[in-house]
């Protein structure tokens, strides 16, 4: 059985979190070994009555081989600390969930992400900001974050969408249980053009109790957290008072002094967050401008192990073919196909004879951005 079904298993044992799960990875080595401990063991790792007493009866109840199974047949991926995609900014912050369900596809460019987030109760003004906004971030390269929900969210995630950029949208349910109701369109465009993504297991129901933690989660995998419109008590709020303990950037919309959409934002600003006045504030202040560039960048760095190795090899001299193959002790078909790969990329370059050797001037658009 793969190995992530294990730490599906602790994710449904109501008490065990990122402390329950680091503490358990530190005494075992492992959650599959976990899994299988007999109680004293588990009574050692330092786990409570309550806690034990329910992972004793899930233990017991749930197949993990059919869970794992139904997870694979709706094509959701699991992501856990020990995978290298997952999210790198989100495991920067406190206690990071130790499993991501993802339906669509997490892309390195969604690095660059600046969440978008206000009240339901949009107002005009609200609704032209946030669509611009998110309109605007797309086209800069920006991967819109957001949590699907009515009115703010729901416009800079179809903002995003209808410029052609990325946008991912963070579910205080399952993957498989779209909230609300009308929005299940909207999130089949989502996982298309980026991913649903949430922490809660698959057939969790939508519950108030699940919002406000998993705003954690659209901070953690921004930047920058922008609110557009909220009142005093929004959920908006929870978003950027998470984004601001994980060290994030929150821009807040001003707005009029007698509109209760603006409440929130304005107390945001006179307690430290940056009034948001334009949207080019946004990438001057988090140095994004060169975004495009570096993406460029970035599609010239090797892509796995083989291609790091054969740049190693190259980095000397050219050489031949035969010689490279020699050198990375790998058959000539994989050397052949990762090297015709890398031509495509502008990593490498072929003289006659089958020679290789590295290209090492930078990317044209990148050269004009960096000075």
């Amino acid at each position: 059985m793969n190995p992530k079904a294990y730490w599906v298993g602790f994710n449904l044992v109501k008490g065990i979190g990122a402390v329950r799960v680091r503490g358990l990875l530190e005494y075992f080595g492992s959650l599959e070994a976990a899994w299988k401990a007999p109680l004293d063991g588990l009574r050692g790792a330092g786990l409570p009555a309550r806690i034990l007493e329910n992972l004793l009866r899930v233990r017991k109840d749930v197949d993990l081989a059919k869970v794992w199974a139904a997870i694979e047949q709706q094509g959701v991926e699991v992501l856990t600390w020990e995978d290298e995609r997952y999210p790198r900014r989100l495991k920067q912050i406190d206690q990071p969930p130790p499993v991501l369900y993802v339906r669509g596809s997490l892309l390195p460019e969604d690095e660059w992400a600046v969440a978008v987030v206000g009240t339901r109760r949009v107002t005009a003004y609200g609704r032209q900001v946030s669509e611009e906004l998110g309109a605007f971030l797309a086209r800069s390269g920006i991967t819109v974050v957001s949590g699907l929900a009515r009115g703010v969210d729901r416009l800079a995630h179809e903002a995003a969408l209808k410029a052609g950029g990325r946008t991912l949208a963070v579910l205080g349910s399952g993957v498989d249980r779209i909230y609300p109701p009308e929005h299940v369109q909207l999130a089949e465009r989502i996982r298309v053009q980026g991913a649903l993504l949430s922490d809660y297991p698959l057939g969790t129901p939508p519950d108030s109790a699940n919002f406000p933690p998993r705003n954690r989660i659209i901070a953690g995998l921004s930047l920058a957290t922008v609110v557009v419109e909220a009142g005093e008590t929004s959920g908006a709020l929870i978003t950027s008072t998470f984004a601001a303990e994980q060290g994030r950037d929150v821009f807040a919309v001003p707005g009029g002094i007698y509109a209760p959409q603006s409440k929130g934002t304005n107390r945001l600003i006179l307690q430290g967050a940056q009034p948001l006045l334009n949207f080019e504030q946004i990438l001057q202040e988090l140095q994004l401008g060169k975004v495009p560039a570096q993406r460029e960048a970035r599609s010239l760095l090797p892509a796995d192990d083989v291609e790091a190795r054969l740049l190693a090899i190259l980095e000397d001299e050219p050489q031949h073919v035969d010689a490279i193959c020699i050198a990375a002790g790998l058959p000539i078909e994989q050397v052949s196909a990762t090297l015709t790969i890398m031509e495509l990329k502008g990593m490498v370059r072929q003289s006659s004879g089958m020679n290789f050797s590295i290209i090492r001037e930078e990317p044209t658009e990148y050269r004009a951005n960096s000075t």
